[in-house]
């Protein structure tokens, strides 16, 4: 499948998987929107990306900014969402408030973003959700995530049946080395890296170029749909 002439959209494109997907896409032919809450991130991904791509200022956790940006996207091919928020915690200290902003950024930030998407896809179109391997394997003070990334998996499995024949698929990384770590000092960062790599079969942490490969894949095989991709270097394994 090319995607010469196609048009993807990446909601969360503007820093880390999605910065990365939204490369990928463009290595091969397409025609990428971004969009992102930092109206900095927004400026320096486009600059990043080059001529011809669009961006626009998104906060996927308000129904009137996600209307108004496919208002101004249109009519496009391919819908990836990489951004939403978790939380952790043990479940008997995460106050409920935090796990229920944690499941309006990720959970339901994905679904809303995909109803008002609707009207702008075709029937040849995909959807690729961003869940995470907390999914099936979740450590201690990983429970709120558990949930928040089950609940994604299974509404793919429902909207690949009920969205026939548009496609859906989910992507579910591991430990990725994102800008979302970068609030921790260098030292405790690299340790902890360093520690999760030695347990993982691959022996290294995932970059975000890793995981980016995964969305493009799903938008190409017309014969995937409903499926969590795994991208965690074997994390569920050991």
């Amino acid at each position: 499948m090319s995607f010469q002439g196609k048009r993807v959209v990446v909601v969360g494109g503007t820093s880390g998987i999605g910065l990365a997907t939204a490369k990928a896409f463009l290595d091969q032919s397409a025609q990428v929107v971004v969009a992102g809450r930092s109206t900095s991130k927004l400026a320096e991904a486009k600059n990043n990306l080059g001529k011809g791509v669009e961006g626009y200022e998104l906060d996927f956790r308000s129904n009137e900014s996600i209307a108004a940006f496919f208002k101004k996207v249109g009519n496009f091919d391919h819908l990836v969402i990489t951004a939403g928020e978790g939380a952790m915690g043990l479940f008997k200290e995460l106050p409920v408030e935090t796990a229920k902003e944690a499941f309006n950024s990720k959970f339901w930030g994905q679904y809303a973003t995909v109803h008002a998407a609707l009207p702008y896809l075709n029937e040849a179109s995909t959807i690729t959700f961003t869940s995470g391997v907390y999914g099936q394997r979740p450590p201690q003070g990983a429970s709120t995530f558990a949930a928040i990334n089950s609940a994604v998996e299974g509404l793919v499995r429902g909207l690949a049946i009920e969205l026939s024949p548009m496609r859906v698929n989910v992507v579910a990384p591991g430990t990725v080395n994102t800008p979302i770590y970068a609030g921790m000092p260098d030292d405790q960062r690299e340790g902890m890296f360093n520690r999760i790599a030695e347990q993982l079969p691959v022996k290294r942490i995932a970059q975000p170029e890793d995981i980016a490969q995964s969305y493009v894949y799903l938008a190409k095989n017309g014969f995937t749909t409903g499926s969590v991709v795994a991208i965690d270097g074997g994390a569920r394994l050991v």
